[in-house]
């Protein structure tokens, strides 16, 4: 038996494993470095934000209607001269018990949103999950409430004051026109201003409106997990009854009361037995009548006032029992016939 005998393997220098580490950590600072500042983008749904901006704009509407129920005992139209104040009073006690306390508005909350200074996240340089970053700073909060709430209430009232005054038709006036002339054309660049934001928007998914673009306000996610608590059932039925209820108010107008009674007369109860039940009141207000009269040819009864407004205010009036056309009228126990107005 021949047994083959292998050298050994030489063995590592005493320095080596500090060698190969003084040679791998500079690689390794460098490769940490690029994920600690790669930045993963972050995609709020743009569907939430608008949804919550219009619940919003709901709330405030709903607390408006029952702040003027309030008022309705009072003089009419004196709470319309103060409708700005009001608008800025309920937008205030919005600001105020939400943005204020660090806590999102109704709809924000609704919708699983809430501020985060942008800021203050991106100078942190880290991955972005779209759930970290601080709440607004005191200054935002601040700037926040003086453009919404107080920029509104300014151009509201100076644009009902200028309307009032009749600063666009003032020719004796001209630095009155020029301030008429100032504010269209501001007017006019904030539009504009607010249709590129919109599709600055539509395009990065990032502050809805200039406020938050100048604020740097942004609306991330309040939480991974998200409940809906209105089920899709419930939305079924809401969206077909609104669509029949749109579809009733569109026909409804088009529909002519004489012909749908003409339509169904054929299936009424009999007319003999209805006519002498029904013949001793008048079929439009339905009351017994006090000063009776005739309406010709058809000679059924009705109320003189009721009779002669109705044939005054429609050219070709039709009876309400027969639906024939009335061409004359006459008072009942009399042999004088009166014209109607058609005639």
């Amino acid at each position: 038996m021949i047994c083959v005998r292998s050298n050994p393997s030489p063995a590592p220098q005493e320095d080596a494993w500090v060698t190969s580490y003084q040679r791998l950590v500079p690689h390794w600072h460098s490769v940490s470095l690029s994920h600690q500042h790669s930045s993963i983008p972050i995609s709020i749904s743009r569907v939430n934000q608008f949804d919550a901006a219009r619940l919003d704009i709901e709330l405030s509407a709903m607390l408006k209607e029952q702040l003027v129920k309030v008022f309705s005992l009072m003089k009419p139209g004196m709470l319309f001269q103060y409708e700005p104040e009001l608008d800025a009073f309920l937008e205030f006690l919005i600001w105020r018990f939400s943005i204020w306390v660090d806590k999102p508005t109704p709809g924000i909350a609704l919708m699983n949103l809430r501020y985060t200074d942008e800021r203050a996240v991106a100078l942190r340089g880290k991955v972005r999950t779209g759930l970290e970053g601080p709440g607004l700073t005191f200054a935002q909060k601040m700037w926040y409430c003086v453009a919404a709430v107080g920029g509104q209430y300014i151009w509201a009232r100076l644009q009902s004051f200028s309307a009032f005054r009749r600063w666009g038709n003032s020719e004796q006036r001209p630095l009155a026109r020029r301030a008429w002339g100032l504010m269209q054309r501001i007017e006019g660049l904030f539009k504009a201003a607010s249709f590129g934001n919109l599709l600055i928007f539509l395009y990065t998914g990032r502050y809805r409106n200039l406020i938050e673009r100048s604020l740097q306000a942004r609306l991330v996610y309040e939480s991974p997990n998200m409940n809906r608590a209105v089920s899709f059932e419930y939305m079924n039925r809401q969206l077909v009854w609104n669509e029949f209820s749109e579809m009733l108010l569109l026909l409804l107008p088009l529909l002519n009361s004489s012909t749908v009674k003409s339509f169904l007369h054929p299936f009424s109860k009999d007319k003999s037995s209805s006519s002498k039940e029904d013949d001793s009141i008048c079929p439009i207000c339905w009351a017994s009548p006090t000063l009776v009269y005739l309406a010709l040819p058809c000679r059924h009864r009705y109320c003189y006032y009721c009779l002669r407004t109705r044939c005054a205010a429609v050219p070709s009036f039709q009876c309400s029992r027969c639906s024939k056309p009335v061409v004359a009228m006459q008072r009942h126990g009399s042999d004088v016939e009166h014209k109607t107005q058609s005639q």
